[in-house]
């Protein structure tokens, strides 16, 4: 079989790296992410996951080599692992490089195990907090210890953990060096991410939450000395070396720093709509061709064609104190 052409975006980048949300649903409700009240999808509008198996694995065709798994939380889809599991049979072949998953690590003691045997490696954990009572407060449902357990598993399944916490003004600000030390004590790495104005979430001001990362690296280099490091996961984080831990820590800042121009990537949501990029509404539709027809000729016309309409960049910006480019949609519906 004569090997397809990759997919080029209109500003030269290839885009080998496909972010799946597998499900809306989540068993937290963490209040920049969703709404307490969340109204969810009707399961008829989801892809099944024989879908989004077809669906992935045109993508690797088309030059996808990292494949990263979301959700809402991917691991309460019910069956999620078969999925996991059939994606094994890429990364055997070598068509895919890397298979992981963004998770809040609730229900990693359960999986850990299975997700090694399906080829994950590593798996990033989002987790703003050390504080058992702000951990319920900001998650709204979610158990602290759960989360840790389920570290504890994924560790010794021998999965590597990255730390994602979410940048809070007046909410983590003070755990800085407290989350940095655990980490650095457990041998996982960690990166900050801005908080970005996404979703209509009730009382919660994305203006006041806002803590510029500029202002974080500051903070850590008065205590650490970091090194810029050249590398890239594939992301959108810039990292540092923390030379007296040998930790690495990462800072996404899509507000203080545009991104764009190194971007890989395109996100896929559980209904099948293409985002060509997180901060525009544009997307287009992958679900109809894909039920359409049995053949992935139709399926690969309309990636190409969404690909064709990558944007330059995206226009968050809160320099002039008003959330220019706010996105109404959640972030749990295009998974981060």
């Amino acid at each position: 079989m004569e090997t397809p052409a990759p997919l080029i975006d209109p500003f030269a980048r290839a885009i080998d790296y496909l972010r799946v949300s597998v499900t809306d649903r989540c068993d937290f409700r963490c209040v920049y992410c969703m709404s307490e009240n969340m109204t969810f999808l009707p399961k008829k509008e989801l892809l099944t996951l024989e879908e989004l198996d077809r669906m992935c694995s045109t993508f690797i065709r088309l030059g996808v080599k990292k494949l990263r798994i979301t959700g809402g939380e991917p691991l309460v889809r019910k069956g999620i692992m078969t999925f996991f599991e059939s994606m094994t049979r890429h990364l055997d072949s070598g068509a895919l490089r890397e298979l992981t998953l963004t998770t809040n690590g609730s229900q990693l003691a359960r999986f850990a195990d299975q997700l090694y045997a399906a080829g994950v490696r590593r798996v990033n954990i989002s987790l703003d907090t050390l504080d058992e009572k702000k951990f319920a407060d900001i998650t709204r449902w979610g158990r602290l210890p759960q989360v840790l357990n389920g570290i504890d598993a994924a560790q010794k399944a021998g999965l590597r953990v990255k730390i994602n916490a979410v940048a809070l003004k007046g909410f983590n600000e003070e755990e800085l060096f407290t989350i940095q030390d655990w980490c650095a004590s457990r041998d996982m790495d960690l990166t900050w991410i801005e908080v970005m104005p996404m979703g209509d979430l009730g009382n919660e001001d994305r203006l006041d939450q806002y803590w510029s990362l500029k202002d974080l690296r500051a903070r850590l280099a008065e205590r650490y000395t970091l090194t810029d490091l050249a590398e890239r996961s594939g992301g959108p984080a810039r990292y540092v070396k923390v030379e007296e831990t040998g930790q690495k820590i990462g800072f996404i800042t899509p507000l203080t720093h545009n991104f764009c121009e190194s971007c890989n990537r395109v996100r896929l949501t559980c209904t099948g709509e293409l985002y060509m990029c997180l901060g525009q509404e544009d997307m287009a539709d992958l679900r109809a061709p894909l039920r359409a027809s049995p053949d992935n000729a139709v399926l690969e016309e309309a990636i190409r064609a969404a690909i064709a309409q990558k944007p330059k960049g995206h226009d968050f910006d809160y320099s002039r104190q008003t959330v220019d480019g706010q996105m109404t949609r959640h972030m749990s519906h295009t998974g981060g």
